[in-house]
């Protein structure tokens, strides 16, 4: 039974004041994603944690929609489509600018039971023909990101152009400038939709097998479990793997010294521009824009961290390593093979161990099912959070730029100081100032606001959320909170048992997210901007990865992660390149300094500063 010591670990979300200086920040959000006297009992009866794993830093305005349609998404497969027997789906909620989350679960064993029976019949067809409906899926998410691709932002001219009459037309760049934004919009609603169709059966394909062998092989870690779907052949891989290929080109084409030179990103550019040779390696490098380098530096989830193909900082740098590595003789493949043979070695065992015909068979028809779901659960990344956000991200910019033209805006980024509804309402207000002759409104009315939100963000940065609230549930059985944010009752416990130590805390825990043992300098890594400053042979310390940051793994002999659990992106990548990895571990970036000696202890899930 919880007691009331326990109830009371973290506080309620009701306990916290606006930071000096963040005042009016509950604007920047819609009222029914703020905590709020007329459900205060049900909020404050809830158990809600940080999303830190997705949205590590505060939410501009108009990204919120990111969480919005996530979990749209998420709820409506959990709850809706597959009756997940035991969840209801996700609600988030924000706190100075910072998205929590908990899981509504139903507990009622009549109920229980009868959603298992329809889940049991959905989710089968599924697995039966993952194969097909994986293709299925991918071709239309295809279709979806084209769709999107092709939305035409109009401009607004002085007079519409002369078909318009002798066409007969009869629609105006009014109506069509409206239509583009709704469609970017349902674009988005659309593609998130598509990101849970087979996303969260992944997770329950995952979530059967590992408690199977807990119950079959009680001393199992979780580790081992792991590394028996490991050997991933994933899409995700495929943008890191052209930089290795362009780095190699580098090198057959007599280039590789313009890369060697570590110069920045524009002197590169120049000195290869300088060459016949180099031309023709910006060549290469354009032809695999699209769609590889539409990749960022984030989940997705943000619109700061622009894509590869807009920020060439990333690819360079990542160049220029594989380069170097090259040169000194080094394989950049990634040790496929050994993953493979390992896996197989360690399933073999297991399997040995039941003492039954039935056990062995059910042991391996879940465990071929969990590796026939792998490459899905990485591969959605680079479709869902990478692509089509790069280009929604970039239609709306598309319509900022339009916004700047005609004076509401002073810079196309401003766009995302606006709630999404505040933006359809600045384009009712330029039509409306268009198709009468006047001046729109929002050129006086946004700017101010865009400057003050901006400012009120900037506070909110150096606030410290708490990583929960609310009441430690008895039990989380939610597949995706316990596989994606690795978030149980037992880890919210070490969670209140560390918070405590604040900087003078020598050792933290986490989830083992990938076996071994490695102590090495610290790196702290907080975003994008900081990942050139890395060293090989240190260890990565960060609040979460993303695939975008795969170029990063070859450098460093461990990884460290605020966020997430055995299958967040830290922990897979990380088996996948043979590192030890601990995630989940709450605060690794509050307590650990670069420079400092660490132990990461991958088996045990625990990582000590030695000094």
């Amino acid at each position: 039974m919880t007691t009331e010591a326990t109830k009371a670990a973290f506080l309620s979300p009701f306990d916290f004041d606006t930071p000096e200086g963040a005042e009016g920040w509950e604007d920047m959000y819609a009222y029914y994603v703020r905590f709020g006297p007329e459900r205060r009992e049900f909020d404050e009866s809830k158990f809600w944690f940080c999303n830190t794993l997705h949205f590590p830093e505060p939410l501009p305005p108009f990204d919120m929609i990111a969480a919005e349609a996530c979990y749209m998404g998420i709820g409506q497969f959990q709850s809706r489509t597959f009756s997940i027997p035991n969840v209801l789906g996700i609600e988030h909620r924000v706190l100075n600018g910072y998205v929590y989350i908990t899981a509504n679960q139903e507990t009622d064993p009549e109920v229980i039971g009868k959603r298992l029976e329809v889940f049991q019949r959905r989710a089968g067809h599924y697995y039966a023909n993952w194969d097909e409906l994986e293709k299925n899926w991918r071709n239309k998410v295809l279709d979806t990101i084209k769709a999107s691709e092709a939305i035409v932002v109009p401009d607004l001219p002085e007079l519409e152009d002369e078909e318009m009459v002798t066409k007969a037309r009869g629609i105006g760049s009014n109506y069509k400038l409206v239509e583009a934004f709704d469609s970017i919009m349902q674009g988005y609603y659309k593609i998130n939709q598509l990101h849970f169709e087979m996303h969260l059966l992944g997770f329950g394909a995952y979530l059967v097998f590992f408690e199977f062998c807990r119950n079959a092989f009680p001393d199992i870690s979780e580790q081992t479990m792991s590394q028996m779907v490991s050997g991933l052949d994933s899409i995700f891989f495929r943008p890191d793997d052209e930089l290795k290929e362009l780095a190699r080109i580098a090198i057959e084409k007599g280039v590789d010294k313009e890369f060697a030179a570590k110069r920045d990103v524009d002197e590169t550019v120049a000195a290869l521009e300088a060459t016949d040779a180099g031309k023709e390696w910006l060549g290469e490098f354009e032809s695999r824009k699209e769609p590889w380098f539409n990749m960022t530096s984030g989940e997705g989830m943000y619109h700061y961290p622009r894509a590869w193909k807009h920020d060439l900082r990333m690819p360079f740098m990542a160049v220029s390593d594989y380069v170097d590595r090259l040169g000194r003789g080094e394989d950049l493949a990634r040790p496929i093979n050994a993953l493979l043979a390992e896996r197989d070695r360690i399933a073999n065992e297991y399997e040995a161990l039941l003492s039954t015909d039935e056990d062995k068979g059910a042991f391996r028809e879940m465990l071929g099912l969990a590796q026939a779901v792998f490459p899905h659960m990485e591969s959605h990344r680079f479709y869902i959070d990478q692509w089509s956000t790069t280009v929604f991200f970039d239609k709306v910019r598309e319509v900022a730029d339009l916004m700047c033209r005609h004076g509401m805006l002073d810079d196309p980024e401003d766009v995302f100081m606006l709630r999404v509804n505040e933006v359809r309402d600045a384009i009712s207000d330029l039509c409306l100032a268009w198709s009468g002759g006047s001046t729109p409104r929002g050129a006086g009315y946004w700017p101010p606001i865009v400057k003050r939100r901006k400012e009120i963000l900037e506070t909110l940065a150096e606030w410290a959320p708490p990583p929960a609230l609310g009441t430690i549930p008895e039990e989380v059985g939610d597949p995706t909170m316990q596989m994606l944010w690795g978030v149980t009752a037992e880890r919210l416990k070490k969670w209140i048992a560390q918070s405590g130590g604040g900087d003078g805390a020598t050792e933290l825990t986490g989830y083992g997210g990938s076996p071994g043992v490695v102590e090495g300098l610290a790196r702290v890594v907080r975003s994008v901007d900081e990942i050139g400053s890395v060293e090989e042979g240190e260890v990565l310390v960060c609040p979460l990865t993303s695939p975008s940051w795969g170029p990063i793994f070859p450098r460093i002999v461990a990884a460290v992660a605020d966020a997430g659990g055995m299958m967040s992106h830290a922990a897979i990548v990380c088996r996948e390149y043979g590192l030890p990895a601990v995630v989940g571990t709450g605060q690794g970036t509050r307590v650990i300094k670069t420079g400092q000696r660490v132990r990461v202890d991958g088996g045990s899930g625990t990582v000590t500063v030695i000094g």
